[in-house]
């Protein structure tokens, strides 16, 4: 009687409707895949996989956003922190928060001045398993303002972070590098022989440079510890090179993408270059991405020019990475067009301008030849590779996109010109909900047997709405929300709604200081019977990000979740290392 009484109440609860609800704005739609974010500012991406995860880093645009009262130009003087996103099936991203860079570097010495702390532009990443302690590595190089380049070192993807050396890698005093160009734009590569290069430089001409020949980009070695160089720094000869420096190393070969320049291309200089290179390929066109190939980083002479394949985007300026990812070539760049939504929709100031943000579409590469194909951009993005498990614990920063979450409402990032989330990004991260916010989650899939229950980490006063296929559909679950703590919601749903493949919204009808953490669903048993799950009291699971669990027997390196019941039988989440 009681198992009867307690479904049918939570399932009438699941079916009653609130009140009409004014829904947030959308400045990314709910059907384009690009930019990444629906709220955040973020540019120059970079990115690097590991456990089957993509993790995407950029320049933190939205620093300056929030310290310039949300208008004016982006100036890029207060950038001093990274951000990080991650995905799995190229359309959820989760947002990790932000490296507080400047916080990590601040012991750097000022002496002389330019290896001292300045800001944190364009960062390029990698990672590699140390040979002398057998632990995965993961090293993050950014622009330290156009003066050089730092490094950071950490033992995961999102952290903890830590500056491995007291001032910058890369500078105007590093052998061979740059007098009269910016040395900075860092991209970075550990290439098949297991040996790190490290590219860079940009803007200005450098002695002797061209319109043509610049003569403003460089390479350099890394030592065995990715923390320090090796050598000298050698020239790319870069055609038209300006600035967005990248590697990878495709088919065996060394592949040097970047920004070519503002200069007039003369036709008498391109043909006369293409002769003496033996090359067919089209001088590129004002900021666009172009590449080069090379057998041997040591010989300027090696490196073939062999085309453009990024168009100029809305952005002024121009800056992208390529990556494969679970067998597909990406291309990530970064344009304007959330900021230009956001102004329309008065969320920005009328002046804004500058401020920029991820988009990723696919690439086609022919890893024989090294060759590039012209890739095409637009706000539709990339399909997803897989289906999103809502069987799994997922992250409350988890989403598609949404409306009325914006940088300044997750927790742990203050509108200040150093955050306060410390070094370990996603620590702690949870989502504001304001009344008519929304979450959107796609390809959620439930199978055939559906969902039975729905579980929320929250806290906080407010009601949340799951509703399916779109953000105005009727609820098809509602929980009510009441805890002075961040604690476990549970309610019963209707299993014959959730079934196959959904995109779910999570809607807040009401909310007063109401945040989410993580949520989760419990899948029906396909035998039909349902019993009221128990669990020992003390008991404790521990789960990675991606909602998997981790056995007691197993190492692991970063933040794990913690769900565990206290004296009461009442089910917690936390996060902790």
């Amino acid at each position: 009687m009681y198992k009867k009484l307690f479904i049918t109440v939570a399932f009438v609860a699941a079916c009653l409707q609130t009140n009409a609800q004014t829904l947030a704005k959308e400045f990314k739609t709910t059907s384009n895949g690009n930019p990444i974010s629906g709220g955040v500012y973020c540019a120059d991406p970079t990115s690097l996989d590991y456990n089957g995860r993509l993790y995407v880093y950029g320049s933190n645009d939205h620093q300056e956003f929030l310290i310039n009262g949300r208008q004016g130009e982006n100036t890029y003087g207060t950038i001093k922190s990274i951000v990080v996103f991650s995905t799995d099936d190229m359309v959820n991203w989760t947002f990790h928060g932000t490296i507080d860079v400047a916080k990590l570097c601040s012991g750097w010495t000022g002496n002389p001045w330019y290896r001292g702390f300045h800001t944190s532009w364009a960062p390029s990443v990698t990672w590699h398993t140390s040979k002398r302690t057998k632990k995965d590595e993961f090293f993050l190089y950014f622009a330290n303002s156009s003066h050089g380049v730092g490094v950071l070192k950490a033992k995961s993807p999102v952290g903890p972070w830590s500056s491995p050396r007291e001032d910058a890698l890369i500078a105007s005093d590093t052998p061979g590098a740059l007098q009269q160009s910016a040395n900075f734009d860092p991209g970075v590569v550990i290439d098949d022989n297991g040996t790190g290069w490290l590219t860079f430089g940009g803007l200005d001409y450098d002695a002797g440079g061209t319109d043509l020949l610049p003569g403003n980009t460089r390479i350099i070695k890394l030592a065995s510890g990715l923390a320090a160089t090796s050598g000298s720094a050698i020239e790319i000869p870069a055609p038209y090179h300006f600035e967005a420096n990248e590697l990878n190393m495709i088919g065996g070969k060394y592949v040097f993408t970047y920004c070519s320049n503002w200069a007039n291309r003369k036709d008498s200089d391109w043909n006369a270059y293409k002769a003496a290179h033996g090359i067919t390929a089209s001088k590129p066109n004002k900021a666009t991405m172009c590449y080069m190939v090379s057998d041997d980083p040591t010989n300027p002479d090696s490196w073939v020019y062999k085309g453009e394949y990024g168009a100029h985007t809305s952005a002024p300026n121009n800056h992208s990475h390529l990556h494969k990812f679970q067998g597909n070539y990406y291309y990530l760049y970064h344009d304007v067009s959330l900021m230009d939504a956001m102004k329309s929709k008065g969320a920005a100031g009328s002046n804004s301008s500058l401020y920029r943000s991820i988009c990723v579409n696919k690439a086609t590469v022919n890893e024989e030849t090294a060759t590039i194909n012209r890739v095409t951009l637009n706000l539709t993005g990339v399909t997803a590779i897989k289906n999103l498990n809502p069987y799994e614990l997922q992250q409350a920063e988890t989403m598609a996109t949404c409306g009325g979450i914006e940088y300044d409402y997750f927790t742990n990032i203050k509108k200040s010109s150093i955050n306060t989330l410390g070094n370990e990004a996603s620590e702690n991260l949870q989502v504001q909900m304001k009344e008519g916010s929304w979450i959107q989650v796609r390809n959620a899939d439930f199978d055939t047997n559906g969902a039975v229950k729905f579980t929320l980490c929250a806290k906080g006063e407010g009601t949340i709405e799951i509703r399916l296929g779109t953000k105005t559909a009727t609820a098809a679950a509602t929980l009510n929300i009441s805890s002075s703590d961040m604690s476990d919601n549970t309610i019963e749903v209707d299993a014959s709604k959730f079934q196959g493949v959904k995109t779910i919204y999570i809607v807040a009808t009401a909310a007063t200081d109401l945040y989410l953490d993580a949520w989760q669903f419990t899948k029906a048993d396909p035998s039909g019977i349902q019993t009221i799950e128990s669990s020992k009291v003390g008991q404790t699971q521990r789960y990675d990000l991606l909602g998997r669990p981790i056995t007691n027997t197993q190492q692991h390196r970063g933040i794990v979740i913690e769900q565990y019941t206290d004296e009461n039988g009442i089910r917690h989440t936390r996060k902790s290392w």
